[in-house]
């Protein structure tokens, strides 16, 4: 009677198992079955002309965006974009570029790729691509132009500021390869320093090379700054080869979670390491993502480096991409990593696609190697928290709408060629405030937003002294926008020395002056001097 109630319950939980199944394949077919005919009939009778890729691109999107922001279609429009984000790597010419007003401009050659080697400059604002007008046009449009076979050519006219007429440049495109180790050098005659921007193809063998010739080229070296400033991660398995370099073999980085148990994954160091006894600061931002808080949160759990800087984003789910045909693909979550504590640093939920962020009370905690608590849920905590390291507004003001980039390029017309970064000095900090001035620029704070609103209120009405009143606050705006240029002057001034060597000496360049007056590095470099104190924060 027992055996017989058994298999009645086993039968009954198949049933409903297959009734769970059926219900939800059925409404899988019947859904895309509606989707076909409604795109099919908007096609077929929309009043305008539509464009079906675009039109079945913006229906795919919508469907993932309800998902969670690292979930995306690539269309075989994007492959080359894929390309560079995974392996570091296109077809194209080599060039970085901006919209600034009605054209494109370029705002970045990289060295010895097509574009440098065919005369393009940062600065130079493009007018057509193949003969195409490119008034109107955003970068990403000339991006697809510019980018293709390689050995093909691809024409392009710009206009040069300082320069009469017009350059015509035929460039014949080619494979470029962006290192993801664009710097290492040394800070002073012990400190060590490696920056990694990506998590491409061999970012953990290039890291290793980079320490190996560090410590052959300078034998003084006795402690390194590892910089993942920015950096938004990338491959996973390079996060663990990365780890490699300071990690003995066989110790677990990362272990994965997914929907189907069998599919769960564990990574660990496979080769020899390169040091595993330098001392090591790592410097994170909030930019930092994905496979940098591997490293950066493995090393801390393994009390290997003391982690400095501000919170890092908090991305603990690892995405594949699987091929739906005609060259596309599809990015989608598959799973959530975890690192040797046990902890998950995800920050958020996401519900309907919108970041929904976890309470304290949520956040549980784990300990490192040596016992330190240490907790998830929140993104990598730094060991040392150096207070957020943004841009003032008003700074950025001038990042985001170029008035730095362009009196860049209005300088080097007006200056002798240099020969290193050692003859990049601009001390006249005057000259650039009278740009500014001549170039009407106006930072637009919040209050100013209110002023105008209070002074269209005020035009209809009959007393003098409130519009009096308003263009004296005006006035003391204008004022104070000009005193908080003239109390960021060292910081304007270094990052023009910094736009000016990226230009002249490109990554070398702006690294090396980078490494002079980061103040990031400069913490690095006294914390790394203080050899108990590096200790004492590695203790429990």
């Amino acid at each position: 009677m027992k055996v017989k109630l058994i298999l009645f319950v086993i039968g009954l939980a198949m049933l409903s198992f297959t009734i769970v199944d059926y219900d939800k394949y059925f409404e899988i077919t019947k859904n895309i079955e509606l989707f076909a005919n409604v795109y099919k009939e908007i096609n077929a009778n929309y009043v305008d002309e539509t464009n079906p890729s675009k039109l079945m691109k913006v229906g795919i999107d919508a469907m993932l965006n309800s998902l969670d922001p690292f979930t995306n279609y690539i269309s075989e429009a994007q492959i080359e974009n894929y390309r560079l984000m995974v392996e570091g790597k296109y077809n194209g010419i080599g060039a970085r570029a901006k919209k600034i007003g009605d054209y494109v401009v370029i705002t970045e050659v990289y060295e010895n790729f097509p574009a440098h080697k065919a005369g393009l400059r940062a600065g130079d604002q493009v007018l057509t691509v193949n003969k195409q007008d490119a008034k109107g046009k955003d970068s990403e449009d000339l991006n697809q132009i510019m980018r293709g076979t390689p050995k093909s050519e691809v024409e392009v006219s710009v206009k040069r500021p300082g320069q009469s007429g017009i350059l015509d440049f035929k460039i014949v495109r080619d494979e470029v390869n962006i290192p993801n180790v664009p710097f290492s050098g040394m800070v002073d005659s012990t400190t060590g320093y490696l920056c990694l921007t990506t998590f491409t193809e061999n970012a953990g063998k290039n890291v290793a090379d980079a320490v190996r010739n560090l410590k052959k080229d300078h034998p003084s070296m006795s402690s390194l700054i590892f910089d993942l400033r920015d950096n938004g991660g990338g491959l996973l398995h390079e996060a663990v080869n990365v780890c490699n370099a300071f990690i003995p073999q066989g110790t677990l980085i990362a272990s994965t979670r997914s929907k189907l148990k069998e599919k769960d994954l564990t990574y660990s160091t496979r080769g020899a390491s390169v040091d595993e006894n330098i001392p090591i600061v790592v410097l994170i931002n909030k930019h930092s993502a994905s496979a940098s808080e591997i490293v950066s949160g493995a090393l801390q759990d393994l009390d290997r480096a003391v982690i400095m800087g501000q919170i890092s984003y908090g991305k603990g789910l690892v995405q594949n991409t699987k091929s739906v045909g005609y060259n596309a693909q599809v990015k989608l979550t598959i799973a959530k990593y975890y690192i040797p504590s046990g902890r998950c640093i995800q920050s958020v939920n996401y519900v309907n696609g919108q970041a929904v962020h976890l309470p304290d009370s949520l956040r549980a905690k784990f300990k490192t190697r040596n016992g330190r608590p240490v907790y998830d849920g929140g993104g990598v905590k730094p060991d040392v928290e150096i207070p957020e390291a943004n841009y003032p507004e008003i700074v950025q003001k001038l990042i985001d709408n170029n008035y730095i980039f362009n009196f860049c390029t209005d300088y080097l017309q007006k200056i002798p060629t240099l020969k290193s970064t050692q003859e990049v000095q601009f001390e006249d900090f005057e000259q650039f405030v009278a740009y500014l001035k001549n170039h009407n620029f106006d930072d637009r704070s919040d209050l100013e937003v209110k002023l105008d609103e209070l002074k269209i209120q005020s035009e209809n009405t009959k007393d003098v002294n409130i519009k009096e009143d308003l263009t004296n606050v005006q006035n003391k705006l204008e004022r104070a926008q000009w005193q908080q240029i003239n109390s960021n002057k060292e910081l304007i001034i270094n990052l023009i020395k910094e736009d000016l060597s990226s230009r002249l000496f490109f990554e070398k360049g702006k690294y090396e002056i980078k490494l002079k007056q980061d103040p990031l590095i400069k913490d690095a470099v006294e914390l790394l001097k203080q050899s108990d104190k590096m200790a004492r924060v590695l203790k429990p």
